[in-house]
């Protein structure tokens, strides 16, 4: 279904905030661009000054992040010698730090063929777009870089880390466009999340849109990433990822198979499919708990900009704190 930004709550013009539709957009749509911009422009709103700075952007001093040797020159100090570089070339050489000052931001966006469902005021896929776009807004500025990693399944598409107004806007330009790999097209979460582990990358932040369905098979490669980097899961439900109506007859489809099925929705199969995704759910929390990662839910029928302003405030004094710590270790 398609996303209205707006929507009357008590006849008051304060409403509930619905991310655009970007499921058929093009890079030269107007409407596109046009939702795009409604979404920043909702996002900004919302969210400026709630982070007000918590992160990398306030470790003081040059970095503690290596850099590329060079020759050592008058005035350079002669405590960031690189010994083992002099002694290889036979000149003296100095090892330069890259500043840990700016924080680096690593996105995995799941939009595999299972987002493309909504039952409610947009789809999920809507909502992946709209979280990256949030945490692009959280996490740009002063300095801050921010790429993406966009996995359908069928294919994944790697943006590389930037900063810059321009760089966010062809980023999630780029994100809302990317086309749907189709039925029969299972995504791999997996894979999406193993591409940040090479080329390694600096300290920072990790973010994983998805909404987890299907086999939990990543948790080794996302543990792996919790090593070196903070990491955050934002977990994009519908209503009837949860539970089925009592509406007789229905005929479902999976589109990462391709199966269809026809089914009644008595009193037994709406609890069995109950059950069921709790229990997954269940298994996805303990994963995530596993790997050290905070998990951020949006639904399709909530207000997901008020449920990304609660977990943000919440969190605020701990997002970063372990890549802070690590870096200020790095100095001692």
């Amino acid at each position: 279904m398609s996303g209205a930004l707006a929507g009357g709550a008590g006849g008051r013009a304060q409403a509930t905030s619905r991310p655009p539709s970007f499921r058929s957009g093009e890079l030269r749509d107007p409407s596109l661009a046009a939702a795009l911009r409604t979404l920043e422009l909702t996002v900004r709103r919302r969210l400026d000054g709630v982070l007000h700075g918590d992160h990398l952007g306030l470790i003081p001093g040059p970095g503690s992040e290596p850099g590329d040797a060079r020759e050592y020159q008058p005035g350079d100090d002669v405590r960031q010698m690189d010994w083992s570089v002099t002694a290889r070339t036979t000149h003296p050489h100095v090892r330069q730090s890259v500043a840990d000052r700016e924080l680096e931001t690593w996105m995995v966006v799941d939009l595999s063929a299972s987002l493309d469902f909504g039952t409610t005021g947009c789809e999920k896929r809507d909502l992946a777009v709209a979280a990256a776009a949030a945490i692009t807004h959280l996490t740009g500025g002063g300095g801050n870089r921010v790429g993406a990693v966009v996995a359908t399944g069928a294919a994944t598409t790697r943006i590389p880390a930037r900063g810059g107004r321009i760089h966010s806007q062809a980023m999630l330009r780029t994100i809302a466009t990317t086309p749907s790999a189709g039925d029969g097209v299972r995504g791999d979460l997996r894979v999406a999340i193993e591409s940040l582990r090479r080329p390694q990358r600096r300290r920072g932040m990790a973010v994983v849109i998805s909404d987890f369905l299907g086999p939990i098979d990543w948790e080794r490669s996302l543990r792996a990433i919790s090593a070196r980097h903070d990491i955050l899961a934002v977990e994009v439900v519908d209503p009837r990822d949860l539970e089925l109506p009592d509406i007789g007859d229905v005929v479902l489809h999976d589109p990462e198979t391709g199966r269809t099925r026809e089914f009644s929705t008595t009193p037994k199969l709406r609890a069995d499919y109950a059950e069921a995704a709790a229990a997954h759910r269940d298994d996805v929390e303990r994963a995530l708990r596993r790997c050290g990662s905070p998990r951020l839910t949006l639904r399709t029928d909530g207000d997901w900009i008020s449920d990304v302003v609660r977990f943000v405030t919440s969190r605020r004094h701990t997002l970063g704190a372990s890549a802070v710590n690590t870096a200020r270790a790095g100095r001692r």
